[in-house]
């Protein structure tokens, strides 16, 4: 039986420890290691972030640092706070914390959508190649959608949307306000 960890009031968000917004790229993530590193280890740790998106792989990447100082300091609870914009890479990283730790400002909107990619493929050599070479590309696409799922099962654990839900909304970017994503139970509570 886990125990339910309680609900926070606006008064616990007043000082986050880690402020992060912009574009979720390697600059954000040096930012976030160090605001972590320097973080208290003990107590209610608020990380707030308002972003219009990035890259999916430094989120996850922020996000497995969550996921391995939440082990590490265990009387430590690191909670997220999303405001104004949480969209593509934000709601990725969102996605690494539990929903009871997850909270966002009135009005906020999360975006989900599903990974993109951009890409020519330029065919020119032995036949073999050029098979090789289309192969590549989708153990790729077939790599990245395995790697999207299991964030998208992640943000939906313990919600009322399922993943059959999901999968048809992300390809036309779905838009959820903050009240929205606490009704659906991805989000504890609007701040």
């Amino acid at each position: 039986m886990s125990i339910q960890a309680p609900l926070l009031g606006p008064k616990d968000f007043e000082f986050p420890a880690i402020m992060l917004s912009g574009y979720v790229d390697h600059g954000m993530y040096l930012h976030f290691r160090n605001c972590l590193s320097s973080a208290p280890q003990q107590g209610l740790v608020v990380v707030e972030i308002a972003t219009l998106g990035g890259d999916p792989e430094i989120a996850r990447m922020m996000g497995e640092d969550i996921r391995f100082h939440s082990d590490l300091y265990p009387d430590r609870r690191l909670v997220f706070l999303g405001k104004t914009a949480v969209y593509s890479a934000g709601v990725t990283f969102m996605s690494f914390f539990a929903a009871e730790n997850r909270y966002l400002a009135r009005g906020t909107r999360l975006m989900i959508h599903e990974r993109i990619i951009t890409r020519d493929i330029h065919l020119e050599g032995p036949l073999s190649t050029c098979i090789a070479s289309l192969k590549a590309t989708l153990h790729e696409i077939e790599a990245s959608i395995a790697i999207q799922n299991e964030g998208f099962a992640n943000l939906i654990l313990g919600s009322q949307v399922s993943m059959e839900e999901l999968l048809n909304r992300a390809p036309e970017n779905w838009y959820l306000e903050a009240n929205e994503a606490q009704a659906l139970g991805l989000i504890a509570a609007v701040i």
